[in-house]
């Protein structure tokens, strides 16, 4: 154990040239980032599930309530074990040639068993007042810590120019508030890898899994070897959107479709400009070039950049999307079935179909046009 110890602390790997773990150890004068601090996220995290789970009942479900959000769900369909069977080891769409095979096995007729499906998938979707309590605590927390990172970073040399990254790097002394955000950022992060299970799933699961697991090795790998000044810069960027979606969610579900329509387009606004344009020419600049021509390249250093561009990969691709569902918004003024995501659906309209239709037709959501349907596909499913 000490062997494997020594080889992933390995100072060639994590440091520059010429730089040892004992000139980073605390002393009367400075205090820098230890890899032992970032234990303190794991309680931190669980405690945070806590204040969630007491937020969502007492804040956020009066909330939902004195707005009408009520937390019926949908239709029971009744039970039926051979049904209940297909459904579950077998298929949830059944075709035309198994519908017509349980249509004489059961002597019923095809539209009822389509009907039956129909509502059983509905009864797996969380109701609109669960949906609601989860995006109002993301919309509380993210508004506090991109608040709270906003008026720590103006405060700080380094977000005038990000040059001061890397002066005197890697002695740079942590402060009190910046080993209070990237501990704050890192517990939120853990809680929603251990919460993601339980929450609402879209189908960019995999993609928010990914995303989660990339930032939580960008935040530690950060404050290991003290690139905690550039990583605040990364973090506050990327939170700057997120309270804006929360917010374009729980408008929709709420019903206030102007206001849905204003937050989305402002949420559209910020995202692309601050994940396609000031991250990579402001951020990515001073992580490749900068840091390059003040301290130089080392193994960390790859690493770390390479994380970088993970996370500019998945912004391209959250950005495409949302561009994707501008266009349509704006060209269509509707939404079709297939672009949204299964488990966002209305649980009423899918009800509403016309026995024997197909379950892809074109519709549109809640009889509206405008983005209230595309707010609940990709973009909208995502968790920066």
């Amino acid at each position: 154990m000490a062997g494997i110890l020594a080889w992933f602390w390995n100072e060639r790997f994590w440091l520059p040239h010429n730089v040892t773990w004992a000139d980073l150890k605390n002393t009367e004068e400075a205090t820098f980032p230890q890899a032992e601090d970032l234990y303190l996220a794991f309680p931190l995290a669980f405690c945070m599930l806590m204040v969630r789970l007491i937020f969502e009942r007492f804040v956020a479900k009066p909330c939902a309530i004195a707005l009408n959000i009520q937390a019926n769900g949908p239709q029971i369909a009744q039970p039926n074990a051979i049904l209940e069977k297909v459904f579950t080891a077998i298929t949830k769409h059944p075709d035309e040639k198994r519908l017509e095979g349980l249509s004489k096995q059961l002597d019923w007729d095809v539209r009822s068993i389509q009907r039956w499906f129909r509502q059983r998938r509905n009864q797996e979707k969380p109701s609109t007042l669960k949906r609601f309590c989860e995006s109002m605590w993301k919309f509380s927390f993210g508004l506090y810590v991109f608040t709270y990172g906003v008026r720590f970073l103006k405060k700080t040399p380094w977000l005038w120019n990000t040059r001061h990254c890397w002066y005197n790097y890697p002695y740079q002394p942590l402060t009190p508030d910046l080993h209070y955000y990237y501990i704050l950022e890192l517990s939120f992060y853990w809680s929603l890898m251990f919460s993601q299970f339980t929450d609402i799933k879209r189908k960019d699961f995999g993609v928010m899994f990914l995303h989660h697991l990339v930032s939580i090795f960008l935040i530690t790998f950060s404050y290991v070897n003290n690139m905690a000044r550039v990583g605040t810069l990364v973090l506050c960027l990327h939170d700057s959107a997120d309270a804006l979606l929360e917010a374009a969610k729980m408008a929709n579900y709420a019903k206030f479709q102007k206001i849905c329509d204003l937050l989305f387009v402002m949420f559209a606004m910020v995202f692309i400009t601050t994940r396609l344009g000031i991250f990579p020419l402001w951020v990515l600049n001073t992580t490749l070039f900068e840091s390059w021509e003040i301290v130089g390249p080392y193994p960390s250093w790859w690493v770390f950049n390479l994380l970088l561009l993970v996370i500019q990969g998945l912004n391209c691709f959250w950005s495409y999307l949302i561009v994707k569902i501008a266009c349509k918004a704006i060209s269509k003024g509707k939404v079709s079935k297939d672009d949204r995501s299964d488990i966002e659906s209305s649980s009423d309209e899918e009800d509403s179909e016309p026995p024997g239709s197909n379950p892809h037709a074109a519709t549109t959501t809640n009889g509206t046009s405008g983005t209230n349907g595309y707010l609940l596909t990709g973009p909208c499913s995502m968790e920066d």
